[in-house]
């Protein structure tokens, strides 16, 4: 069968597949079942396949890839203007397989198997915050009904409860029994979230790449992790500010005749990511004011010039680019100098 490309829409059990030839003819529309998938990809010679990013979408792209055929996934949102008549897998296929044929189409790269086991663990550190987050305020809650207001910070939360516990016959019984249950799960919380971390960390002794983007000043172990298994080696990017971009740490653009017009950042991309890389910057600036290099220095200016927030994530803007310098080139960071 002369196929020269292939729109395949995944799914859990049924694959649609839309095939054209060297003269743009459709030769092939078929459905197929899972456990059929392997043995039809493996009998067909090498051929370009696109693949609409999903849950599933790095699993199938790293099999089709081993069997030799090339494989682009695309962003749902790419695949939506090719879309022809209305929603559904026949038609979702045809257009997978129209928007990888177009030469400027942007796409997602492959991620490797290490890549997602460790975005997977960060995905479940980040729920356990979520839920840490939620049981600390829900203790906050029914401590002030019963005329008890904590001070801001889960610290200060975990520094209160043991003398609240301890003052037994100041409370309803049933009441301190709730308390103890619920300062139980919050300690549980608390040791599976560091457990989270001394694995992150390990994961930054064990990989290069990680290790390289440690010594950028608002990069610890999590937030450089995070990275890599987002971007693995950041190529996928023409430069930094495009990583920067990815992020949505690039001013939203909205210009015409000319004239430029820049707002907040877009927020675009990972914001989970996004958010540890702010976090990060933050930090760094909080810790800058009795310091006298070239990055503090230029901090603290911007940030008494325009205000904290922009200061916070114009050093994060900055860091994302350094990072892409580092992954891309496979140098180390030997300071603000190393970066054009």
């Amino acid at each position: 069968m002369n196929i020269k490309r292939i729109g395949l829409d995944l799914a859990k059990n049924i694959f649609q597949i839309h095939a054209v030839d060297h003269h743009e003819h459709v030769v092939l529309r078929k459905t197929l079942r899972r456990d059929r998938m392997t043995a039809f990809f493996s009998q067909l010679s090498p051929c370009l396949i696109g693949i609409e990013a999903c849950g599933a979408a790095h699993y199938w792209a790293r099999e089709l890839t081993r069997m030799g055929h090339t494989v682009h996934i695309i962003p749902p949102q790419r695949v939506k203007p090719y879309l022809k008549g209305q929603k559904n897998d026949a038609n979702d296929a045809e257009a997978i397989c129209e928007a990888i044929s177009r030469p400027g189409m942007r796409f997602v790269a492959m991620k490797t198997e290490r890549q997602q086991t460790l975005q997977a663990e960060h995905r479940v550190r980040a729920r356990l915050i979520r839920a840490r987050t939620a049981l600390s305020n829900e203790i906050r809650g029914l401590l002030g009904e019963f005329g008890l207001v904590l001070p801001v910070g889960i610290r200060q939360l975990r520094k209160a409860l043991p003398e609240i516990l301890s003052q037994q016959e100041l409370w309803d019984d049933r009441f301190i029994r709730l308390l103890s249950e619920l300062a139980e799960e919050l300690q549980m919380l608390d040791e599976r979230v560091a457990r989270h971390d001394r694995r992150l960390e390990q994961s930054a002794r064990d990989d290069v790449r990680i290790k390289r983007l440690l010594a950028i000043e608002g990069m610890g172990p999590v937030v450089a992790s995070a990275l890599v298994a987002a971007v693995g080696d950041g190529r996928q990017f023409k430069s930094g500010r495009e990583m920067a971009a990815y992020l949505g740490l690039v001013p939203r653009q909205h210009s015409s005749g000319g004239k430029a017009r820049l707002g907040s950042i877009s927020k675009r991309g990972d914001s989970y990511l996004r958010t540890l890389t702010i976090h990060g910057a933050r930090a760094v600036l909080n810790a800058c004011q009795n310091k006298t290099d070239r990055r503090s220095q230029w901090l603290k200016a911007l940030s008494e010039r325009r205000n904290r927030n922009i200061a916070t994530v114009a050093l994060a803007n900055k860091n994302a680019r350094i990072a892409w310098a580092i992954l891309s080139r496979e140098e180390d960071y030997h300071g603000l100098q190393a970066v054009g």
